[in-house]
């Protein structure tokens, strides 16, 4: 189907004023979304963050073009869905500090969403609209998104506006560039010149998440991209490239909070919110991770050698969606031997696993949060004594780590105890000669927010009551490592999902088998997937 026949439809069909139904209301859907109760509470804590005479602004993602003129499925901005509960492209919050008037009456809130048509609604589906803005999210004032431009809010006489590096991508907007206006109209009433939004996202990241302590790793890994000439040119990155002690980490977290206030304060609220999970986010957290342990438990009672990375990873998938998850909370991760030792390995395309370990790093999101989940296996049910030897070394570091899960501890000192306790056990085997070699091995991070994102926004201090984290030491010894050959592509990772207590932490994932004896058993046990039989293609 063309674009242009395409469009031709959807005014055709406008034109006609056909509707189809498509004003009522959806029927038979899950009752388990988060309330608009929910969200008018977290916009209620985020002015309780926020100075007087200030405004917080979030817009929509943009869409993405996945092929000519397809899209992409929308995933809609974590932090908009997180306030409004809103969940369509071509739209924008503005959350107020202080009651703003307005004639007789008063508001401290607005949301702009994407208009209703009726033509278009035929082909791509319901659209909330502004009265169901109003009487399902709550929202006492709402407009269409093309009334922003004209709504009379002067963004220039307010002492704070906040807001995140605004999207720059909009070609799969449509053809009517909404969004694109809508980011437009912000710039020119709030007179704004806006950073690059990679060069401003990294700066949030300096900003929140690099300490001394792991400023070298950071450094090493951003080696690259702070090189090119988008961060070239920002001198605060150049400042910390040119000598990246901690001296100069001070110095440029704080240039970063006068330059670009709006930005960090917007990321330091969000991440304050985001970071401490409601009982309602927790009890969406819980299902997704729990379907998620599930769908690891099957594959390892259905795995086998002459399966292929892609098979398991659609066991995974099947498994998701039998328990009502919409999607992946990122690319399934499925790989067998060598390609296990590939962090982020995302091609899934060996048709073989052989006897083999096989890394599997997949997690589903359900109704918008996501889990993270990683279990290590043998493709065959039996460890060898190399696989197993590395294995339990990665579960002892996991056991140590679960030991400081809870309020109080800072949050480094879990990386800490990861590489302290991986180091001496690859000491121990003759992998490594000394400590300083560990991240060698060891090149990834312990630990990080779950939530709306896999990577989550969340502090990086002292753990916090209801913090959801990951909790994910491992080792990748890929072929041609200086060891004995013996160890060569063997990639192990365990990764559990921890909710943070007063005294102690709650793995939430324990539905998925992490002992290697109780590994091997449940691959002795039935399948439900052992009576398909599919037949041959041609």
């Amino acid at each position: 189907m063309t674009r242009s026949f395409f469009r031709a439809l959807v005014v055709l069909l406008a034109l006609t004023g056909s509707n189809r139904c498509l004003g009522q209301a959806a029927e038979n859907l899950p009752s388990d979304y988060l309330s608009k109760e929910f969200h008018a509470g977290r916009r209620q804590a985020l002015r309780d963050l926020m100075p007087a005479n200030s405004v917080t602004v979030i817009f929509s993602y943009p869409e993405q073009v996945f092929s000519n003129d397809v899209n992409y499925v929308y995933h809609p901005n974590p932090d908009l869905y997180y306030f409004s509960g809103y969940k369509e492209p071509n739209s924008v919050l503005l959350v107020f500090k202080d009651t703003q008037a307005d004639g007789d009456s008063s508001y401290n809130e607005v949301l702009f969403v994407r208009h209703r048509d009726a033509g278009r609604e035929q082909w791509t589906g319901r659209r909330l609209g502004v009265e169901g803005a109003k009487s399902q999210l709550g929202f006492k004032r709402a407009y269409n998104s093309e009334d922003f431009a004209k709504f009379p809010v002067d963004f220039k006489k307010f002492a704070n506006v906040y807001y995140d590096a605004l999207p720059e991508d909009v070609t799969g907007d449509g053809s009517t560039g909404e969004l694109k206006k809508l980011i437009a109209a912000f710039k020119t009433k709030a007179g704004i010149t806006e950073t690059n939004r990679q060069v401003m996202s990294d700066l949030n990241l300096i900003a929140r998440m690099v300490t001394p302590q792991n400023l070298d790793r950071v450094m090493t890994y951003f080696k690259d991209k702070f090189a090119d000439e988008d961060h070239k040119n920002n001198p605060l990155i150049q400042q910390l490239v040119a000598k990246p002690d901690s001296t100069t980490l001070a110095d440029v977290k704080a240039k970063i909070a006068t330059t670009y206030g709006g930005n960090t304060g917007y990321s330091e609220f969000t991440s304050k919110l985001r970071g401490v999970k409601t009982p309602e986010e927790i009890a969406v957290l819980k299902k997704a991770v729990e379907i998620s342990s599930l769908a690891h438990l099957e594959v390892m009672k259905s795995v086998k050698p002459n399966m292929s990375e892609r098979e398991v990873e659609g066991i995974m998938t099947y498994v998701h969606k039998r328990y009502g998850a919409e999607d992946e909370g990122y690319p399934p991760i499925v790989g067998a031997g060598a390609n296990g030792c590939i962090l982020h390995y995302e091609e899934n395309s060996a048709t073989k696993l052989n006897n083999q370990l096989l890394l599997m790093d997949v997690g589903a999101e359900y109704h918008g949060y996501s889990a993270d989940v990683t279990r290590t296996v043998p493709a065959n049910g039996k460890f060898t004594e190399e696989q197993k030897a590395i294995y339990q070394l990665v579960y002892d570091a996991q056991e140590e780590i679960f030991k400081l899960c809870k309020a109080g501890v800072p949050y480094a000192s879990l990386e800490q105890k990861s590489a302290e306790v991986l180091a001496a056990g690859l000491i121990k085997l003759g992998i490594i000669k000394n400590a300083s070699e560990v991240r060698k091995y060891y090149p990834h991070g312990c630990s990080h927010h779950l939530g709306l994102d896999v990577h989550d926004k969340g502090g990086r201090g002292n753990l916090e009551e209801n913090w959801v984290i990951t909790v994910e030491p491992g080792i990748y010894i890929p072929a041609g490592s200086p060891c004995d050959k013996k160890w060569w592509n063997i990639g192990v990772r365990i990764e559990d999902d921890v909710q943070i207590g007063k005294d102690k932490g709650t793995i939430l994932s324990i539905d998925a088998p992490r002992k290697w004896q109780d590994i091997e058993k449940a691959a002795t046990e039935k399948s439900i997937f052992e009576a398909a039989k599919f037949p041959e293609l041609k």
